[in-house]
């Protein structure tokens, strides 16, 4: 384990975001909450927070810290949910890890609430979209580049 006893508790923050991509009727029915199950989005809100606080249990070697706060927010697109997972701290270590299980978590809670309707869901483009904090300061995932030849 990293040891971070000498590092000054700073702010940081980190925000990570995925998809969870499915069939155009499964994301008609988490809009108008007709999942039997219940409410998806505010079970996988709940989950994400969750599994925020609780990193450290389990990522290995991951510090456990004290987390400020947590938002969880969702896009929902023709065939799939966006899950954007925004994260607080101020502390000694960053948040990227919180931030990353907080989306997973709150989109795999979305996968077991709409399974039954369609098993053929795929969790994916999983990835760190900012940090800010720390020695390192702050980074931002750079947007792909556009291709302007191939929108002819």
């Amino acid at each position: 384990m990293v040891d971070v006893t000498p590092k000054d508790a700073t702010h940081r923050r980190a925000l990570a975001r995925c998809k969870v991509f499915m069939k155009a009727d499964t994301t008609a029915m988490i809009a108008s909450n007709a999942v039997t199950k219940g409410d998806v989005l505010a079970a996988a809100r709940i989950a994400g927070i969750q599994a925020a606080k609780r990193t450290a249990e389990m990522i290995p070697l991951c510090h456990p810290l004290l987390v400020g706060a947590v938002q969880i927010n969702f896009n929902i697109g023709d065939d799939n949910v966006e899950v954007e997972a925004q994260v607080e701290t101020v502390d000694r270590t960053g948040v990227e890890m919180e931030a990353l299980h907080a989306a997973t978590i709150a989109a795999l809670t979305i996968y077991d609430m709409c399974k039954s309707s369609d098993r053929g869901m795929v969790i994916g483009d999983v990835a760190l979209w900012e940090k800010t904090g720390g020695r390192s300061g702050q980074w931002r995932r750079p947007l792909p580049e556009l291709d302007l030849d191939s929108l002819d």
